[in-house]
């Protein structure tokens, strides 16, 4: 027993110490950053649930949004919601774990439907796929027939399933000004879809976005005096914004992209200062990864993703409740993998 005990010891300071080196640079508050002592107490967490994942033949999805802990700690793949189930779709594992919100689990199993499917947080929302149902999508297509309908990726499998093509955030722009038709139906991001009517029109393809549901709780919080105070605290800073916010703040920005885009653009970029106006987790990340450069930001935090912790982790892994465990109508996955099949195809 002592000898178990102390093989158990050393494994878990190498735990810590490995975490460490991953998260001491990055910001655990807007004043602190990542102790040794806060990674002794993951350590405990991130050995079992890595242990646990072998066992099973599970594959962890963790977004970038969620925290590092889960991030670097366990997550096989991390990401944006749309490159993870896609990353699913290529994995042998029996189980899928989607740290993420709940539309996100339900892509990874559209994608992989012959797969089990858990998210820790539970049925945890999303603002943009909350926003509108697929009954409301009907009576928009009732109202505007003969319109193609695009959805957001950030949208329940039932809207999914009444639209034509899926879009991300980093497709959006090149998939509309593809569409043959001068008017169609975007959902459920209204100030995404203000901002593809912006950037259609300057890419000299302009056309008619008729738009319905609501907005994302962090993007659409900031605004052009975020900028402006930025630029004149840090002089020379590159600003990042994500096209969910309003239109005057990407106008005011140097760089509009999704979440990989930002940190495509920061890897390429010889700058060495950047204003990340987007979720926290996505600066903790380019924090543990580019820890030659300097990210500021105004710690937005999305309440949903954080209810993804080590601890449910572990739990949903070990004996996932009825409501971790995502569950679709074959018709839904169908229909829904349509679009998403649509968007693949348009995408080449």
């Amino acid at each position: 027993m002592f000898l178990q005990d102390e093989t158990q010891k050393a494994l878990l300071e190498q735990e810590a110490h490995r975490l460490y080196g991953l998260l001491g640079s990055v910001s655990r508050t807007c004043e602190e950053k990542w102790t040794l002592e806060d990674c002794q107490k993951a350590a405990s967490y991130t050995l079992r649930i890595n242990q646990l994942k072998k066992e099973k033949n599970a594959v962890i999805l963790a977004h970038s949004y969620t925290v590092p802990e889960l991030v670097y700690g366990v997550a096989d793949f991390s990401g944006d919601s749309y490159a993870l189930s896609r990353k699913a779709a290529q994995s042998k594992a029996d189980i899928i774990v989607f740290a993420g919100v709940w539309f996100m689990a339900e892509t990874a199993k559209i994608l992989n439907p012959s797969k089990k499917v858990i998210i820790p947080a539970g049925p945890a929302g999303c603002t943009l796929a909350d926003a509108i149902t697929e009954e409301e999508v009907r009576a928009l297509k009732a109202a505007h027939p003969g319109l193609p309908v695009l959805c957001y990726v950030n949208s329940t499998a039932g809207v999914k399933a009444q639209s034509d093509i899926c879009v991300t955030s980093g497709n959006v722009f090149d998939i509309a000004a593809k569409l043959p038709q001068q008017e169609f139906i975007f959902v459920p991001d209204v100030l995404m879809a203000r901002n593809l009517e912006i950037e259609l029109q300057k890419r000299g393809t302009p056309k008619k976005v008729i738009s319905a549901g609501g907005s994302c709780c962090v993007h659409d919080k900031y605004t052009p005096d975020d900028i402006a105070a930025l630029r004149c605290q840090y002089p020379g800073i590159k600003v990042l914004v994500h096209p969910e916010c309003r239109p005057e703040v990407c106008a005011a920005a140097d760089y509009v992209g999704s979440t990989q885009g930002m940190t495509d653009y920061v890897a390429r970029s010889t700058e060495k200062l950047f204003g990340i106006l987007t979720e926290q987790g996505l600066i903790n990340r380019l924090e543990a990864e580019y820890k030659d450069k300097t990210f500021i930001g105004t710690f937005g935090i999305c309440s949903y993703m954080k209810q993804n912790t080590l601890s449910n982790t572990m739990q949903a892994l070990l004996n996932p409740r009825p409501e971790q465990v995502v569950e679709l109508a074959p018709d839904v996955i169908a229909r829904a993998r349509q679009s998403l099949e649509n968007m693949f195809e348009m995408s080449r």
